[in-house]
């Protein structure tokens, strides 16, 4: 008897047993666990975990470790084409059948738990989510993940880039990051910051004039920069610069306030910009889709409030 012949024996072998067929026809279509296929099956566990070893050993089904339990699913990119074959006519007989119907409803009454369950846990932690959340992940996990909404191939700059806290976010998620700064120390922190980070490109220079080719850009970041610089004006020019036709830029600052030691303490130029005001510089400069946004305040931080400013680069840029 050739290999074949004995492979396809050995899969009907497996397949024999109806409680087997039962358990194939739920882990076909969900991944479960030997306690909820007990409740399903309605066998003891002893039972139902010798069935899943037969059909492990055959092939049929596999399973994945998640804390202590174990999670069952069907195997199927592994099965040869008379494998497939002989599934596909034992399923259609399996499935019709009383058992197989009973099993059916059982297990939406286990699905339905699993809901439950979690709702459970939300309607009684629901005051105390963001705590929760924040001890297991930390406060800023959503905000490290966001970046993750540009393109893979994308070239992004980070201007004004500091220490690089901005760029070694971007740097998992595009192709490349262009970070400027105008301090010597800065970027040298930034170096340190980024190092073994390859995709990531330092360059001293002005926002007013970047040291970027033209429309070499996909999107700009410009992070609490905007106040320090003298001609505000001639920035919005350079990014239009940069940027490609339908590039995107982000910047963000502090709204207007009246802390005048900022200008002798952190040598700000501006005591922050109005929402018109920075509308109609990106306007100005042939910017379109301009939305300018306030930011949520935190009553933990000191400083003033911020906006958030986007807008996307058109087609021409004005002279």
């Amino acid at each position: 008897m050739n290999q074949s012949a004995v492979a396809i024996l050995d899969h009907m072998s497996a397949l024999a047993e109806p409680t087997r067929t039962r358990i194939l026809l739920l882990l076909e279509r969900h991944e479960l666990t030997v306690t909820e296929l007990c409740a399903v099956l309605q066998l003891p566990q002893s039972t139902t975990s010798r069935h899943l070893r037969a059909l492990a050993d055959a092939g049929w089904v596999t399973a994945r470790a998640e804390g202590t339990s174990n999670w069952y699913t069907m195997f199927r990119d592994g099965l040869d084409a008379a494998a497939e074959r002989l599934w596909r006519l034992v399923r259609e007989q399996a499935a019709a059948s009383p058992a197989a119907a009973q099993d059916h409803r059982r297990l939406e009454g286990v699905l339905a738990k699993r809901r439950t369950t979690s709702q459970a846990f939300f309607s009684s932690s629901a005051g105390q989510w963001d705590r929760l959340r924040d001890e297991l992940f930390g406060e800023r996990f959503h905000l490290l993940a966001l970046p993750g909404l540009a393109g893979d191939d994308w070239t992004v700059g980070d201007l004004g880039c500091g220490t690089g806290q901005v760029a070694a976010s971007l740097a998992p998620f595009v192709e490349r990051v262009i970070a400027v700064d105008g301090s010597a120390a800065m970027l040298q922190a930034a170096k340190q910051r980024l190092r073994g980070t390859d995709n990531v490109e330092l360059r001293r220079g002005e926002l007013e004039s970047l040291p970027i080719d033209d429309a070499m850009l996909d999107a700009v970041t410009v992070m609490l920069v905007l106040h320090h610089v003298p001609e505000p004006e001639r920035v919005f020019t350079e990014l239009a610069r940069v940027l490609r036709p339908g590039g995107r830029v982000l910047l963000t600052d502090m709204l207007p306030h009246d802390r005048e030691q900022y200008r002798q303490q952190m040598g700000h130029v501006w005591l922050g910009f109005s929402e018109t005001q920075i509308a109609r510089y990106l306007e100005d400069a042939g910017f379109d889709c301009v939305r300018v946004t306030a930011l949520p305040t935190d009553s933990r931080v000191k400083g003033p409030a911020l906006f958030a400013a986007t807008a996307r680069r058109t087609s021409q840029v004005r002279a």
